[in-house]
């Protein structure tokens, strides 16, 4: 299941790679490509936090469904 879920983010990252890249092609030259690069760069950090959220809001889910203790120094 865990590798179904990384591919679709793969798939979803890859397919906002090729827009934004599109997108710069069109744009003004290596400027535009540079901005480009950047929007995706901020793009691509912003999703990997919202990801790293997620799971930490799933995980404290879990722990409390299992009446597990939430120390930091466990999960460490």
């Amino acid at each position: 299941m865990k590798r179904i879920v990384w591919m679709g983010i793969g798939v979803a990252i890859g397919v906002i790679a090729f827009r934004k890249i599109s997108e710069a092609k069109s744009g003004l030259g290596a400027e535009g490509l540079n901005r480009a690069v950047a929007r995706l760069a901020d793009g691509v950090y912003d999703f990997a936090d919202a990801v790293r959220a997620g799971m930490g809001e799933r995980e404290s889910e879990l722990r409390a469904a299992l009446g597990l203790e939430d120390d930091g120094a466990a999960r460490r």
